[in-house]
């Protein structure tokens, strides 16, 4: 009977109406401060970062009340380097104050990969091999050669590259392919005594290719490769003979002075000297 009493008892009822006050006072409290902690119904539009520098980027997204995050740097060709790539929301999405801006930096040093051995590769192989070292194919021309859409030589920036040297990722490497032997005739040079350099000039010369130099015993280190001379040569010189164009041209090279020619000076005074005696 006493509880039922004071459930109509004038002190309990404006004891809850009290606590009902109290709770929706603590309420729009709430929702007032979540409005203010949110930026309720406050947006604004995502900038542009694309191609934007680390400094250009703070500037941007503080004057607008933006956060950024670096989230990832990568290596693209198609923007500058040390500039913002992507960005995740993409401009002109409509996001909050304070929003963080995700952003994707291309690097300031480009990637380096190694050129990969593609001589002697078809032309399809070697795009292959070129597309897995992330490297691109560049210009593609053709030379007299037997081994035809065979790679004769690759290339960056005009200079014959060698497997294995560091190269910028993403770079355009060229190829000349063999277009096999030309219907077309030339005389094959006289290599006998030169040096190997003046061999490859000679041979070129004639729009034949240079094939293999190969030394004998008597050259024992770099300095002798230098001396060396041509003392054989395949196609072997006659003066007459006519090969067709882009055959390949192997040399042999020695040191050994017994194996070089004697050269027409040299038979000359023998023979004035063998005259002048008699």
């Amino acid at each position: 009977m006493d509880f039922l009493r004071f459930l109509i008892s004038k002190t309990f009822w404006r004891h809850l109406g009290l606590a009902a006050a109290i709770t929706v006072v603590i309420l729009l409290l709430t929702l007032v401060w979540l409005k203010i902690y949110t930026h309720h119904g406050q947006a604004i539009a995502v900038p542009n970062l694309t191609g934007l520098t680390i400094s250009e980027v703070e500037d941007v997204v503080s004057s607008r009340k933006l956060n950024y995050e670096i989230l990832d740097s990568i290596y693209a060709s198609s923007v500058p380097r040390g500039t913002v790539v992507k960005q995740t929301p993409p401009p002109r999405s409509k996001v909050k104050v304070r929003r963080r801006i995700f952003i994707t930096m291309n690097a300031v040093n480009t990637e380096k990969v190694m050129m990969p051995n593609l001589v002697s590769l078809s032309d399809r192989q070697a795009t292959y091999a070129l597309e897995n070292a992330g490297l691109t194919l560049g210009e593609i021309t053709y030379k007299p050669d037997f081994a035809v859409n065979s790679v004769l030589q690759q290339k960056l920036n005009d200079t014959v590259i060698n497997a294995g040297v560091m190269v910028e990722k993403g770079s355009s490497i060229d190829l000349v392919l063999g277009m096999g032997l030309s219907n077309e005739t030339t005389t094959v040079p006289d290599l006998l005594g030169m040096d190997l350099s003046s061999a490859k000039t000679a041979i070129t010369g004639q729009y034949l290719n240079f094939g293999l130099a190969t030394y004998d015993r008597s050259v024992k280190n770099e300095e002798d490769s230098m001396m060396a001379k041509v003392y054989r040569q395949n196609p072997d010189y006659d003066g007459y003979s006519s090969v067709r164009k882009g055959l390949e041209v192997f040399v042999w090279l020695t040191v050994d002075s017994t194996l070089l020619p004697v050269s027409d000076t040299i038979m000359t005074d023998v023979n004035a000297d063998a005259v002048f005696n008699e």
